[in-house]
């Protein structure tokens, strides 16, 4: 897909917040400092539309991108970073619950899930989770650059037991620092937005 529009629309905490123009969403879910916002920039052709931090936990709202005046990208917070109160954890559940539960032009999310790493318990549920509301689930395993080529296929078969991914669920190994995986995704993607 070329992407000739990008903007980020509105930080949302509540559903009062969020864009009602009826354009279709993808949700970006991972854990804290997986390389969400990574992965938004490099998708869009952009350096820093989505901020990045080598610091967990800096995304705190639900960010809305909306992309080409076609679709949006919805960048959630992290889960799974222990350095943040157990209050704001619990805001951040209600907040993210609410919307994956009530949220009508949510199509698909893309759950990502570090590449060099097996799924964490956090990963397992927020699968579960997304499948329990039977929302269509993109996996794309970041950080593909970091891991050799010989071992790809070994990382690869790790993700798709531990998350155990149904038939229809689709596996994309990512780099966003060499774009491989980019074409793959889109065209994933590109199903749940025309």
């Amino acid at each position: 897909m070329k992407v000739t529009q990008a903007e980020i629309v509105i930080s949302a905490v509540s559903k009062k917040q969020y864009p009602n123009d009826g354009l279709p969403e993808i949700a970006l879910a991972g854990r804290s400092n997986v390389g969400k916002s990574s992965f938004i920039n490099k998708m869009i052709q952009r350096k820093s539309l989505a901020r990045t931090s080598s610091k967990p936990g800096k995304t705190q709202t639900l960010n809305f991108y909306k992309i080409n005046e076609s679709f949006f990208f919805v960048d959630v917070p992290g889960y799974g970073y222990a350095k943040v109160s157990k209050k704001e954890r619990e805001a951040w559940g209600r907040m993210m619950e609410e919307y994956f539960q009530e949220r009508e032009t949510l199509e698909a999310t893309v759950l990502l899930i570090d590449m060099r790493h097996p799924p964490t318990e956090d990963d397992i549920i927020m699968y579960d989770f997304l499948k329990h509301f039977e929302l269509p689930v993109l996996v794309v395993a970041t950080k593909l650059d970091k891991v050799k080529k010989a071992k790809r296929d070994q990382h690869y078969k790790v993700i798709k037991e531990a998350l155990d991914l149904e038939p229809e669920d689709q596996l994309v190994a990512f780099s966003a620092e060499t774009g491989e995986g980019k074409d793959q995704a889109w065209r994933h993607l590109s199903g749940f937005i025309s």
